[in-house]
């Protein structure tokens, strides 16, 4: 495992929703759009002689949609099950809206929707059974309550299905009802375990919409294994990896602190001529050849890691190589980094990062020979 990427800002992106939702947008307790809504400090669980969270420590303020990525058992369900009071935390402190989640478990989980992983669902109820009383549960009684119904029926588009069992339901619809209980008490703070699970393309889509609308309002914490949702959704990303946090920040802030990708070139020339030069050009760097002779134009696939002294120039310097020597230059592309180099760098070791990213580009390779 990587060290946390250093040097990065917290930020807080703002956004207006594309249309309206039909939500009320006033919370009573806080106004300050600064405020932090979620406090987390040195935040410790054990399970018998396993750690599965490590002294993690962040804050998320009020109108944020944070991104919280992580491999499997890394710490994510345990640390967002301590937010909203499911498990008691070995060590360390977390507060939602100022109020102690162990010692004001009640004030906490009042301002606070929860959609775990596990859909908390009862097959045999009735969809508009199950969201009254999901709302007599929350507290949410009388006008309110048929109130509160009717915005999250209408935001999760429940209306074909309101009065069907919940087992007749596809999964996609099973997910938007959990969801719609998350939402019944319009809490100050949501926090999602994989939301889009199950939903199809379309679906997601708008369950994206409503989220980033839901941040500009509430603070909303998503957990998801698909890092596209987490960059069309959140204005913030943490990683945590084995119980540690190792990445906090923007999603360009992020990638700014990484190195850029690195140089993928198809030429056609004397192979080792290629390889010698390439490597006296970028002396400080690495020159790999990925592959010989099966490639599209019968050329040679290198892929060069530039050094930092060389990164902003490091294209030009290849084609005026290139052209120098009169070869035939066939692809030239600079990887950037992305969401997935940055996942990948925190959470795995340098030689399963090396080993994964040579597995994708030969697997390019390999679809641009097949089609060439």
């Amino acid at each position: 495992m990587q060290a946390p990427i250093p040097g990065v800002q917290r930020a807080v992106a703002s956004g207006t929703p594309s249309h309206e939702y039909p939500f009320d947008s006033k919370v009573s307790l806080v106004t300050n759009h600064e405020l932090n809504m979620i406090h987390v400090e040195n935040l410790s669980k054990d399970y018998g002689q396993v750690r599965a969270v490590r002294s993690v420590s962040f804050d998320v303020p009020r109108g944020q949609v944070l991104g919280f990525l992580g491999p499997n058992g890394a710490g994510k369900s345990t640390t967002m099950k301590i937010l909203t009071g499911f498990l008691t935390a070995t060590g360390g402190t977390a507060s939602i809206a100022g109020f102690d989640v162990a010692t004001q478990s009640l004030e906490v989980r009042r301002r606070v929707g929860y959609l775990p992983e596990s859909n908390p669902l009862y097959m045999d109820m009735r969809v508009d059974d199950y969201l009254r009383f999901a709302a007599e549960v929350r507290g949410v009684r009388g006008a309110q309550r048929q109130q509160g119904i009717d915005r999250v029926v209408e935001a999760c588009g429940l209306e074909r299905v309101y009065r069907k069992d919940i087992h007749e339901l596809s999964k996609g619809y099973k997910q938007r009802v959990g969801l719609a209980q998350a939402m019944i008490h319009n809490p100050e703070v949501l926090i999602l375990d994989e939301p889009t699970s199950g939903l199809d393309p379309n679906q997601i889509i708008e369950i994206r919409d409503l989220i980033r609308h839901l941040g500009t309002e509430r603070t909303v914490i998503l957990s998801t294994h698909i890092l596209q949702e987490v960059e069309a959704s959140c204005d913030r990303i943490l990683i945590i990896s084995q119980g540690k946090l190792v990445a906090d920040g923007t999603l360009a802030d992020l990638c700014e602190v990484l190195p850029s990708g690195a140089l993928e070139i198809e030429v056609v020339g004397p192979l080792e001529s290629i390889r010698q030069q390439l490597a006296e050009l970028f002396v400080q760097g690495h020159v790999e050849h990925l592959a010989e002779g099966h490639a599209r134009h019968g050329g040679h696939y290198f892929r060069v890691h530039v050094p930092l002294s060389m990164d902003a120039h490091a294209r030009e310097a290849t084609f005026d190589l290139i052209q120098g020597n009169s070869w035939k230059l066939v692809h030239l592309y600079r990887q950037k980094a992305s969401l997935e180099d940055v996942f990948r760098k925190c959470t795995l070791s340098d030689a399963e990062a090396e080993s994964l990213a040579e597995r994708d580009l030969h697997s390019r390779v390999g679809e641009e020979v097949a089609h060439g």
